[in-house]
């Protein structure tokens, strides 16, 4: 992940640290992927396990959205390089009150990446490791995962963090391990009879169409990363439009094509009947309680004759970026709490460092510290039979993976919706950033002298984000309790801090947003876009000028 936002009200001094721009374009790409392309992981068994016979369709409506949320965030990573990302984006568009909104909202996923991912690197690696299997041995699960979260807040804490040649490595290995898994299944098993056939007798209710769209969306979160990256990126207003397209595909092609060869695909060995002796489909088989943690590991073993070795390495593979993402999440609530802090957002002892390791030693306990507690909520029903009574009663009986789902589907949910919102105010009131990027199909107006385009595609990912989390609220009874309750004790803290410190409630501070901007340009090595920038600062000021002279 990137690094803390350093643009502000005021000029940077020539003492003040910066970050180094050392990110390649691959590198960018290998960024962003070592978080989303995690997600498939998580994502299929769980979209496969509620959509069933519709998984294809979830994956389908919300990769759309997925496009759209992505178009939005290479304009305005490109726009404005600084590592934060939506929050940045939301802060700067919006005002203090929302980008606090959107920053707490980040701040959730964040510390759910942490448990979510930690937790199916240990199911990944229970098909090689059967102790760790989180149905046969639950305590041993929860253990493991616990001791993940403390040894990856450990290693931040003390600064050591996996290389970019690392990182660069599992990403091309994975894409190349998927495209492998891809080209097999679909040359030996996949067959479009079945496929039409299990949509036919297989299709949900329109309850679990929606709960498998709403878990769909885990499958294609991530794109922060670049946007954290940009501030590390070498010419990123070049450089993150190609890297950020390319992620975009690359991702939507794995999550349509193996959803689809999920449903249409005739395994290599019988699938073992289900709890009550039933014969169970390979979706079904995946998406059930046992495999929907390590969805593609058992998918893959069932390729014919490429099976056999995907079996062995599968697991591990996923289970390294697994467990890569995981300590995104550690890294990124890390940085972003701590440049909220500097933007009096958080209070400021979200600042504090480690006086040895100069590493954000609070940040960094505090959101792990939620995460342990998330991971208490997942494990519960499967530790304490009195739990699961209670889930079963309350919240259909969650499994702890669905539990972590909901409430990664929730936090992303809430953040884009305010990312495009914020997209839309700063095409008007900050047009005078030079975009080197836009999002297609825009309709030009005139805004208060200025011409200014309106985003269509930025409304209609609008729409398509809320609806799924409309849909999120509506299928999962914690998602709707634990969700807005986040957010609305976060809002509480919000108020209380801003009080004591003298500071407007609800209004923004004043920012000197130009000068920001300038600041921004200028570190990414963007001068010609600064020069441009300059110029249409001056070129409005000067219409504003002659507006106001003109007015009796």
């Amino acid at each position: 992940m990137a690094g803390v936002s350093t643009a502000g009200p005021t000029l940077r001094r020539p003492e003040e640290p910066s970050l180094r721009r050392s990110v390649t374009p691959w590198g960018s790409f290998s960024w962003g992927y070592s978080d989303v392309g995690a997600d498939i992981f998580v994502g299929l068994g769980l979209v496969l396990g509620a959509a069933a016979g519709a998984s294809n369709i979830a994956f389908l409506f919300a990769g759309l959205v997925y496009v759209c949320i992505g178009l939005a965030y290479t304009e305005l990573a490109a726009a404005y390089p600084v590592a934060g990302g939506g929050q940045y984006f939301v802060f700067r568009g919006l005002g203090d009150i929302f980008g606090f909104i959107a920053g707490w909202a980040v701040l959730l996923d964040f510390t759910i990446d942490i448990v979510l991912f930690a937790w199916s690197c240990i199911d990944y690696l229970s098909k090689l490791i059967p102790i760790l299997s989180f149905t046969a041995h639950p305590w041993v699960h929860f253990i493991v995962v616990f001791l993940v979260i403390g040894g990856l807040a450990t290693l931040n804490i003390i600064g050591v963090r996996e290389s970019s040649a690392f990182n660069e490595l599992v990403s091309g290995m994975d894409v190349v391990s998927e495209t492998t898994i891809l080209f097999f299944g679909f040359l030996f098993a996949f067959q479009p009879q079945l496929l039409i056939h299990t949509m036919q007798t297989a299709w949900p209710t329109p309850f679990n169409l929606m709960n498998g769209v709403s878990l769909a969306i885990i499958s294609f979160v991530g794109l922060e990363s670049i946007s954290q990256a940009a501030q590390e990126t070498q010419r990123p207003a070049s450089v993150i439009p190609r890297t950020s397209i390319s992620l975009i595909l690359t991702i939507l092609i794995f999550a349509l094509s193996y959803s689809n060869l999920a449903l249409g695909m005739q395994p290599w060995h019988a699938i073992p009947p289900d709890a009550h002796g039933h014969a169970q489909a390979l979706w079904h088989y995946l998406g059930n309680e046992d495999n929907n943690g390590a969805a593609v590991a058992v998918l893959a073993s069932n390729v014919p004759y490429f099976g056999a070795l995907a079996a062995l390495y599968v697991p591990l593979l996923g289970a390294i970026l697994l467990l890569i993402s995981s300590n995104s999440g550690v890294f990124g609530s890390s940085r972003i709490a701590y440049a909220m802090s500097g933007t009096r957002l958080l209070p400021s002892i979200f600042q504090r460092v480690h006086p040895r390791f100069r590493t954000p030693v609070v940040s960094i306990a505090t959101f792990c510290g939620f995460a342990i507690i998330e991971l208490i909520f997942a494990a519960l029903p499967s530790l304490s039979p009195p739990v699961h009574h209670l889930y079963a009663r309350f919240f259909r009986g969650e499994d702890g993976i669905t539990f972590l789902g909901d409430l990664y589907a929730f936090g992303a949910a809430a953040s884009y919706s305010f990312v495009f919102i914020a997209l839309i105010a700063l095409r008007f009131n900050d047009s005078q950033s030079p975009r080197r990027f836009k999002m297609p199909f825009n309709i030009p107006l005139q805004y208060k002298g200025n011409r200014v385009e309106f985003p269509i595609v930025a409304v209609i990912g609008f729409l398509g984000i809320v609806s799924i989390l409309v849909f999120t609220m509506i299928t999962h009874e914690i998602g709707r309790i634990a969700g807005p309750s986040w957010i609305l004790l976060g809002f509480i803290g919000y108020l209380v801090y801003r009080k004591r410190k003298g500071l407007p409630m609800f209004r923004s501070q004043k920012h000197d947003w130009r000068r920001a901007q300038i600041n921004i340009l200028q570190e990414a090595g963007e001068l010609e876009m600064m020069d441009e920038y300059l110029v249409n600062v001056k070129r409005m000021d000067e219409q504003q000028a002659l507006l106001g002279a003109s007015q009796p």
